[in-house]
């Protein structure tokens, strides 16, 4: 349309030319004609005047060329401009025909269009933008002006909203007041005017809406199903306080059945739920305990910054629990700790004590936890730091250490320390850290220097003892470095709760056999002492010492044990065996042991045959009769079995104080016991019925109880039948404990401990034995021909000298001579691996310290068994 206008406007604008240049022509032609006429008029005035007729002919007949020639010219611009006319009619027709079609192909489009002049007047306006104004009593006529158009249209209310500029230039979208959507574009021409174009895109936009909507849909969709499978509850608020989302974990946290009966609603119309659906503060951690009483949640807040939070839920019962018995642990072992003598601390790699107890903090004069934090030089002088640092580089460098040193105490005094360095290693084998033992060692010092000056002849002695610590502390820096080793595995696998467990555990057992080997010769001195005819407060004061040696024992053991079930290091090794071979030794060994009090231990034996661990289930049995002992002044104990379906109810009835209600589950608990005041013989720390809780919980037997307050007790353990019919022909019942069957045995003792040595023979000497001491086979075989002298009896301890063990020298004995000698191992290791080992041998074991009454009657049993070979004992 532009070409034709201007094509149109180029044949005007020529058409004025020649129109023109026929004009200027007309003029000369007329004003020639007046030359001419002029001309002639002067001849024929000059001919009256007597003028040259020839020359004004000659004359003439120039001016007649001259006319002719203008003539010519002047017809042959006529026939131009004839020509002209005729192409500016082809031209105007041509120009008209180009308008019709572009009116044509405007009007055929279906979107409204408007022309305007470069003054903004309205040009040209097709039929569909008028019938689209008409309907909003709207009209546009020619010249109209753009400006005039915008105003009747912002008066006429025909836009719902202001126009709203798109992101293409000179495009803008609006919806009129009839809900629909148009697009306005506005272009220049080349003159400057303008062209508008009016788009109905109602059904563009609500398809688009459509497309939106359904992409919102399903990334809402795939949004709530994200949501959903998150392993913590999720819940949305929004400004108004409405519940815009809420996940299917939230629900099954907090018992909702559906998520749909929250949606949508506000807070203040919701039911009372478990989980608080309320915001909280986003700088704190808020925990609920659940109404079962066995879950913990943890609630968070997070802001959205178009108003509303949301809460997230996270179960954090199992790091819960872990905190917790984290935290029991830690109490557990500062009390042990706090009552050891030994100065136990912990020092960071950076020198900085994290853990010290109260004999350590005492021993330098601190207050309870001033060191924790403090660096090591405060607790000492510079010249013993100066001393001391070159061990501490070593075990900074992985080198376990034991040195002694010179230093002050709280009092000013100079004592002499044994130290022990033992270096911490984490996972990649860095050392995190060093364990401290220091022990005072001053009085065995100076004992040892007056000793040297008064016996000389000692001197070998002290280099044997001393070789034998070295080597002692060498087995126990290689037994530390080989539990480092378990550690360091476990650690990959385990929690940060259950590694404390076992470094609580090998700390426990490192020192365990230290503990228990002068307990084992105190007890057998005072079981010589009972033997020994004395007055009656005599009498009493070692049986108070032997009460006190026992609960040490008693402690001890159960530590261990505790610790060991603990890190689940306990398995259970089960087999099939007859019921009373276990009852009997407990039923006689307890009837022994009550001999001296107002107590009868009644005992029903059966033949059932059951199916586990029977050192486990001695353990089980033996704590429920001694807790029974301890809590029944006078009265009756009853141990005995009751046959229940495919199982067997292992009972102990006891006429004792009985227990609260209320109390019936704490006494499982560790740490938790009735009132001492009822306990008129021990006092313990209350481990008995937690080490049986354990037991049982490792053997898969429940243990029940049932008491009457004033009246007495019952606890059962429910122990399956054994499915196996064909056992070993049953041998004798266990006899009862005669001193006189020891009468004139022969028993060999080999102990590397010279105190536990002369300790054992005192003892068994009172009971009538014929006692050989060694404290190795070669001290042995100089005082007996191990093949050929006559013995009864074997009783070995475990840990010899040099790394033998007594099963080692058992075995050696036993191969050496034609019939095997009955054998007893004593130690203090009670590993279920050693156990085994010794069952499989043949032997009986007992552990450390030994008890003269257990001693006793295993004694018994292995000189009246045949081949002397019987149960272990515990």
């Amino acid at each position: 349309m532009n070409e034709a206008r201007a094509d149109d406007t180029g044949l005007q604008q020529e058409l004025l030319a020649l129109r023109q240049e026929a004009a200027h022509l007309r003029l000369e032609n007329a004003r020639q004609k007046k030359m001419i006429q002029a001309l002639i008029a002067r001849v024929e005035l000059r001919g009256v005047n007597n003028v040259d007729p020839y020359h004004a002919f000659q004359y003439s007949v120039v001016l007649a060329e001259q006319v002719r020639e203008k003539t010519e010219e002047l017809n042959s611009a006529l026939q131009a401009l004839e020509e002209q006319n005729v192409q500016l009619f082809q031209a105007n027709q041509m120009i008209g025909a180009a308008q019709q079609r572009f009116v044509d192909a405007i009007e055929s489009i279906s979107d409204g269009f408007a022309l305007f002049d470069p003054h903004e007047r309205l040009i040209y306006a097709n039929r569909r933008l008028q019938s689209y104004l008409a309907e909003f009593d709207l009209s546009l006529s020619r010249d109209d002006s753009l400006a005039t158009l915008r105003q009747q249209i912002e008066r006429s209310g025909m836009v719902r909203e202001p126009l709203s500029a798109s992101q293409e230039p000179g495009t803008r979208v609006y919806q009129d007041s009839r809900g629909r959507w148009l697009q306005l574009l506005e272009r220049r021409t080349m003159e400057g005017g303008k062209v508008l174009l009016h788009k109905d895109i109602t059904l563009l936009k609500q398809a688009e809406e459509a497309r939106f909507e359904a992409a919102l849909a399903e990334k809402s969709r795939l949004l709530q199903m994200m949501v959903d499978h998150l392993s913590q509850g999720v819940v949305m608020v929004n400004a108004q306080g409405l519940v815009q989302v809420v996940n299917h974990r939230f629900c099954a946290m907090s018992g909702v059945a559906e998520s749909g009966l929250l949606l949508g609603r506000k807070l203040a119309d919701l039911p009372p739920l478990p989980l608080s659906l309320n915001p909280v503060d986003p700088r704190k951690e808020v925990t609920t305990l659940m109404p079962d009483q066995e879950h913990v949640i943890e609630l968070r807040s997070h802001a959205l910054s178009i108003g509303g939070y949301v809460n997230t839920y996270t179960d954090i019962t199992q790091s819960h629990r872990y905190a917790e018995s984290l935290l029991e642990s830690e109490r557990w072992l500062r009390l042990i700790t706090d009552n050891v003598p030994a100065l136990i601390a912990y020092v960071g790699e950076d020198l900085c004590f994290r853990f010290t107890n109260r004999a350590y903090e005492n021993w330098y004069g601190f207050d309870k936890g001033a060191l924790l934090g403090q660096h090591i030089s405060v607790s000492r002088s510079e010249q013993e730091l100066q001393l001391m640092m070159p061990y501490v580089q070593r075990a900074l460098a992985g080198e376990p250490v034991t040195f002694e040193l010179r230093e002050r105490n709280a009092q000013l005094q100079d004592c002499f320390m044994m130290k022990s360095y033992v270096p911490n290693t984490d996972a990649a084998g860095q050392v995190t850290g060093l364990f401290v033992l220091n022990w005072d060692i001053t009085e065995s010092k100076r004992a040892a220097e007056e000793l040297e000056l008064s016996y000389q002849h000692l001197e070998v002695r002290v280099r044997e003892r001393t070789y034998q610590l070295e080597e002692l502390n060498r087995q126990l820096l290689e037994e530390i470095r080989e539990r480092r080793e378990i550690e360091k595995r476990l650690l990959e696998a385990k929690s940060e709760a259950e590694q404390a467990n076992l470094s609580k555990t090998k700390f426990l057992a490192a020192i365990s056999h230290d503990l228990l080997q002068p307990l084992n010769a105190a007890q057998l001195y005072t079981g010589s002492l009972q033997e020994h005819r004395m007055a009656p407060a005599l009498r009493a004061l070692v049986q108070s010492v032997a009460s006190s040696l026992s609960d040490v024992e008693s402690l001890i053991g159960m530590l261990v044990d505790i610790s060991k079930l603990d890190a689940g290091i306990v398995k259970a090794d089960k087999q099939a065996f007859r019921v009373h071979e276990l009852l009997d030794n407990i039923a006689n060994e307890f009837a022994y042991a009550t001999e001296d009090k107002h107590l009868e231990v009644r005992y029903v034996r059966s033949k059932a045959v059951i199916y586990s661990d029977s050192q486990l289930l001695a353990r089980v049995v033996r704590n429920l009769m001694s807790n029974a002992v301890r809590y029944t002044q006078s009265g009756r104990i009853l141990l005995g079995c009751r046959q229940q379906d495919n199982a067997v109810l292992l009972e102990v009835w006891d006429t004792g104080v009985g227990i609260p209600k209320e109390k019936l589950t704490e006494i499982f608990q560790e740490f938790k016991r009735l009132d001492p005041t009822h306990s008129k013989t021990r006092t313990g720390l209350g481990l008995g019925l937690a080490i049986v809780d354990k037991i049982c919980n490792v053997l898969g037997h429940p243990v029940m109880v049932r008491s009457w307050p004033g009246k007495g007790s019952v606890f059962s353990v429910r122990v399956p039948r054994s499915g196996v019919t064909q056992l070993p022909r049953e041998g004798e019942p266990v006899p009862t404990i005669q001193s006189v069957a020891l009468q004139g045995a022969r028993v060999w003792v080999v102990d590397n401990d010279l105190n536990i040595c002369e300790a054992m023979k005192t003892l068994l000497e009172k009971w009538g034995c014929e006692v050989v001491t060694a404290v190795s086979l070669q001290a042995l075989q100089i005082q007996r021909d191990i093949n050929s002298s006559p013995v009864e009896l074997l009783i070995v301890d475990y840990h010899l000298d040099d790394g033998a063990t007594g099963t080692e020298l058992a075995r050696i004995i036993n191969e050496a001579r034609p019939q095997k000698v009955p054998t007893l191992l004593l130690t203090a290791n009670r590993s279920d691996t050693l156990k085994r080992e010794v069952r499989d041998l043949g032997y009986s074991i007992l552990h450390k310290p030994v008890v003269p009454v257990r001693l006793k009657m295993t004694m018994v049993q292995l000189l009246e068994t045949d081949n002397g070979k019987v149960s272990l004992s515990g």
